[in-house]
Parts: structure tokens; C-alpha cells; sequence
């Protein structure tokens, strides 16, 4: 069977170019002809539905962080910086809290029709590239924000291999940028299929069940527990379907499609506020935007491409 709808921030073929990232003096001069991702507190500087690129010296990196290396689009190098330190001037648009922050900020360096976004906002206007660029360098550069101490010994690491990883001056340790897996499933049962809504989520907003795996689990054992946990449902067979970089804040959502041997749900009220079963014809109203309870899945997400796939029922 194959993926009938792709996954934002997948499958742009960028070269990563880990051969280049030990060569230090060639990545000095790389960055001073290459481009430069500025990111400010996870959002990823947009110029419409691109990315905003900036030359190494800009004004807009002052007090950035060390730029970290994303790969080479072509022939031209693409690196990212963090600029989380800079703080809007009074009377910017101030960020929003919730579920998802529409809020645009606008730096003084910049012209005005540029500023720094929400990545889940932006991913379906960017192109492939630009989207698995986004994806790689906001990763990046929270896992450096939040990884500025030696878990083996407690003192300060350095950043090291053009960013992709930090090392201990103090023990000689090494890390390693994280992310961590997830499963998520599309569970059914004949013409049915289960979907859920988190605590705090939007009114409205379902999607396919998901988890993270724990150590020693295979995926499948992963999607068997997360079903069983929080709906009380047993579930049998289980297949791969496709996977999806998820910078939020650096997961790998591995999609399945499980199959369910029981029907009655018994929630666990600390994982899920709500699950139902949907039958496909209700389901192709929900993905019209037409069912009167549930919305659907967003697009770009792995659960929409999911719940298309098991719609269209291709297969090889």
C-alpha cells in the first residue's frame, strides 16, 4: 500500500552534507557565502510563503547564537542561527499562547514584510525544501538552547560538527541532537475508524491516536500499548505506513495503520477527552469541512495524510 497524501516537512531529498560538517575552515568560508535561517523562539523567519534568508553578517544575527549547518540546497550552503535573546520593541504583536500562535513578529532590521512565523501555520505554503530546512533548523536550535549542560557531569558543552553536536570540555563527552519517536495510527475496524481529542485541544479537533515509544518497544508493541492505555481498545495487526519530521518541539511521527479486535472504548481521562468511531462516509464529510462535530484533521499533518489514504483505499 502507498501514501496517497505527503507529510509536510518530508521527502525534499536535501543533502545534508554531514561529510563537511568536521571541516571547520571550509565552514567559515561557506557561511560567509552561503544563507543564514534566522530563528527567534522557534519561529522561523518568513518572507510570504518562503523562507527569510539573511547573509552571514547581517544586522538581524547580532548576539545570535553560533549558526548551525542545515546541508547544501544545490550548490548553496544554508546554515541557521538562533536569535531567541533579541526582545520586540514595545508595541510589537506580542506572542500568543494556545494551541497554535498566529501571531507575526517584525524585527527592526528587516523590512516589513518579513517577520518570524509558526511553523505549523506556514508549512503548507512553503515549498518541499524550504519546509524540511524549517524543520531541521528549528529542531536544531532548541535542542542547543535546551541542551547547554553535560548530562554526564553537569558542566557547560560547546557546540561542535557544525552544530550537530555539543561536547563536554570538562569529560569528553559527546551529544547528540534528540529526537525522539512517536507512533501514530490510524486504528479501524471495518468501515470505521477511531479518532480522539487531547485535553486543551480546540473544539472540534480530532486526529488519529498517538504516543511516544518507550524505551525497549518495538513500534508495534508502541501501538498496541497507546491504544490499549487510553481508550481500553485491543488492537492486532499493525502495518507501516509513513513517517514525518515533527519540530514541535523534535519528534519522528511514525504513521501506522492497526486494526482493532474490540470496539467498546473506555477513555482514560488524564490522555483523552473525547474518542468515536467515525464510518468512512462520515468520514468524507469530515475531511470536507462538513461533519457537524468533528473537524478535520490538519492538512500537512501525518494524521490527515493518514485518514486520506484509508479514504482512497489505494493500494499497490
Amino acid at each position: 500500500m502507498r501514501i496517497a497524501d505527503r507529510p509536510a516537512f518530508a521527502g525534499s531529498g536535501l543533502d545534508r552534507a554531514a561529510r563537511l560538517r568536521g571541516d571547520a575552515e571550509g565552514l567559515v568560508a561557506m557561511l560567509q557565502g552561503g544563507r543564514v535561517l534566522p530563528v527567534w523562539r522557534g519561529k522561523p523567519l518568513c518572507h510570504g510563503d518562503r523562507l527569510g534568508w539573511v547573509g552571514a553578517g547581517h544586522p538581524v544575527l547580532a548576539g545570535a547564537e553560533p549558526a548551525v549547518f542545515l546541508g547544501l540546497d544545490g550548490d548553496a550552503p544554508c546554515f541557521a542561527a538562533d536569535i531567541s535573546d533579541w526582545a520586540p520593541e514595545a508595541g510589537a504583536e506580542a506572542v500568543a499562547s494556545g494551541f497554535f500562535d498566529p501571531t507575526v513578529q517584525t524585527h527592526p532590521a528587516l523590512p516589513p514584510d518579513m517577520g518570524f512565523a509558526e511553523l505549523r501555520g506556514m508549512m503548507l505554503l512553503l515549498s518541499l525544501r524550504d519546509a524540511e530546512l524549517a524543520a531541521t533548523a528549528k529542531a536544531l536550535v532548541q535542542w542547543h538552547r535546551s541542551h547547554r549542560f553535560c548530562s554526564a557531569c553537569g558542566a557547560a558543552s560547546v557546540p561542535a560538527e557544525a552544530g550537530w553536536q555539543r561536547r563536554c570540555p570538562a569529560c569528553a563527552a559527546q551529544h547528540f541532537p534528540r529526537t525522539d519517536p512517536v507512533v501514530i495510527m490510524l486504528v479501524t475496524r471495518g468501515n470505521r475508524a477511531l479518532v480522539g481529542r487531547s485535553p486543551g485541544w480546540p473544539e472540534g479537533m480530532f486526529s488519529c491516536l498517538a504516543g511516544f515509544i518507550e524505551p525497549g518497544e518495538t513500534v508495534e508493541a508502541a501501538v498496541r500499548r497507546e491504544v490499549q492505555e487510553e481508550t481500553g481498545i485491543t488492537i492486532g495487526r499493525v502495518e507501516y505506513r509513513t513517517s514525518q519530521p515533527w519540530p514541535f518541539p523534535a519528534s519522528l511521527m511514525i504513521g501506522c495503520h492497526a486494526w482493532a479486535e474490540t470496539e467498546s472504548i473506555t477513555l482514560d481521562p488524564a490522555e483523552l477527552d473525547d474518542a468515536l468511531w467515525i464510518t468512512r462516509e462520515e468520514m468524507v464529510a469530515v475531511m470536507a469541512g462538513l461533519h457537524p462535530r468533528v473537524k478535520p484533521a490538519r492538512p500537512g499533518a501525518i494524521a490527515h495524510a493518514l485518514i486520506a489514504n484509508w479514504l482512497a483505499d489505494i493500494r499497490d
